[in-house]
């Protein structure tokens, strides 16, 4: 089994490998077991959190072809600031001023882009600049975010066990959290239609200044993608409603790019005014 490994933006193989697939395969148990979650012939797809935030996706036959086939994405110890987006060139020192205020004067932010653009860091170094008095309810699928506030309330949601009961998703804790008596919700990513509206509804419902990372191909495409969860999640509410609730609830878009050479770039920040 290879072993492939993401330096400096670039995937290359690595001298390291394991001997056979069923040695993979009891790295993997040990991983998910470790941390409450399990893969077998039921749940072939599992994801799970290690204990230093890393994030693990594993997958095994019969849906991996020739598998198991085990992702790890790892973060980097002290997640970067906004001086190392400066230094790296992905920001230039006038937009993360600007982005800064924007943060400070309790705008309502969607961090946007593809898989693998630099989203959930990017939600960490704005996150950073919420003054250190407000209280913030962080709220992920798994734990990603690290943010150095002294008063940070962190949610996961939970998948269903093998009974398949006792799933808690991102919606279940948008809702529970606007009880929390929050100034902020984070939300690491928004997947699904349910979670879309419920956060949009508390973005319109007094809690300004509250983020999340939304899935898109361009800054515009953000809001198709969110009709496209509303959507799919069988909710009855029509397109002109969906944008209305986005023109009301959203200030500004952060869309990032992944460049050819691996590197990562803010590439527009998008004010909403309103509905054409």
């Amino acid at each position: 089994s290879l072993v492939f490994v993401e330096r400096s933006g670039r995937i290359e193989r690595d001298a390291a490998s394991f001997v056979d697939s069923d040695h993979l395969r009891r790295i993997i148990d040990k991983i998910v077991s470790e941390v409450g979650r399990r893969v077998d012939e039921s749940t072939p797809m599992v994801d799970a959190r290690l204990p230093d935030g890393s994030r693990v996706n594993a997958i095994i036959q019969p849906l991996a072809i020739d598998g198991p086939f085990l992702t790890i994405r790892k973060f980097s110890k002290d997640p970067l600031q906004i001086d190392d987006l400066i230094r790296y060139g992905s920001v230039n020192a006038h937009a993360a001023r600007f982005l800064q205020a924007c943060i400070v004067g309790q705008l309502n932010v969607i961090v946007s882009g593809g898989t693998g653009t630099g989203k959930t860091t990017m939600l960490n170094v704005l996150s950073s600049f919420i003054p250190s008095d407000e209280r913030i309810v962080t709220i992920e699928d798994a734990k990603e975010l690290q943010l150095h506030q002294e008063h940070v309330l962190s949610l996961e949601a939970r998948p269903p066990n093998i009974e398949g009961r006792g799933e808690v998703t991102i919606r279940d804790l948008v809702k529970n959290s606007l009880r929390m008596r929050p100034d902020r919700v984070v939300v690491g990513e928004i997947r699904d239609g349910n979670a879309a509206m419920d956060m949009l509804q508390a973005m319109n419902t007094g809690h300004e200044g509250s983020m999340g990372t939304v899935h898109a191909n361009s800054p515009r495409d953000c809001f198709t993608r969110i009709d496209g969860m509303v959507a799919i999640a069988g909710m009855k509410i029509d397109q002109q409603a969906v944008y209305s609730q986005v023109a009301s609830a959203l200030d500004l878009i952060v869309y990032q790019t992944r460049m050819r050479d691996g590197s990562r770039a803010v590439t527009h920040i998008v004010e909403i005014t309103g509905m054409e």
